[in-house]
């Protein structure tokens, strides 16, 4: 007999190379626009790397920003700049940004979700100023988004 696949199976399945590639591109699609060589790092929801995109003259270090900040926002759960809030000097546990390996709590990392709300991933983006790598990750995100899980 083959099993029946349910709607609540349907809303946890992980993310799958499609989804990832997705926001790879719709990122890079978006950087290119702005003229801005990015990092653009997406990983499952255990933090561990999915897929990732180097664009020509992208600056190195913005490798390792990239995927910290994929990495806030899936330990999270919520964008990474949502985490300053708890480790700026006088919030309620300053220094988390020290833990974890490194966290990247600015803008630029996104969770990613199913349909059912359910964490799958995160992607992160580095390579311009704060502002152009949330509007990179934003449109990495739309572009997953439009995939209706």
């Amino acid at each position: 007999m083959i099993p029946q696949v349910t709607n609540e199976d349907l809303a946890a399945m992980p993310l799958n190379s499609s989804n990832a590639q997705a926001v790879i591109d719709g990122a890079e699609a978006k950087a290119r626009e702005l003229g801005l060589p990015v990092i653009v790092a997406v990983l499952d929801d255990g933090g561990h790397l999915k897929a990732f995109k180097r664009m020509d003259g992208a600056v190195l270090g913005s490798i390792d920003i990239a995927t910290r900040k994929a990495r806030t926002a899936v330990l999270f759960g919520a964008e990474s700049q949502a985490v300053w809030d708890y480790c700026k000097p006088g919030a309620p546990a300053p220094g988390l940004e020290l833990t974890n390996g490194g966290l990247a709590p600015y803008g630029g990392g996104i969770p990613l979700r199913d349909v059912g709300g359910v964490l799958i991933g995160a992607l992160g983006v580095s390579g311009g100023s704060i502002d152009q790598d949330v509007a990179v990750a934003q449109a990495g995100f739309a572009a997953f988004a439009a995939q209706a899980l």
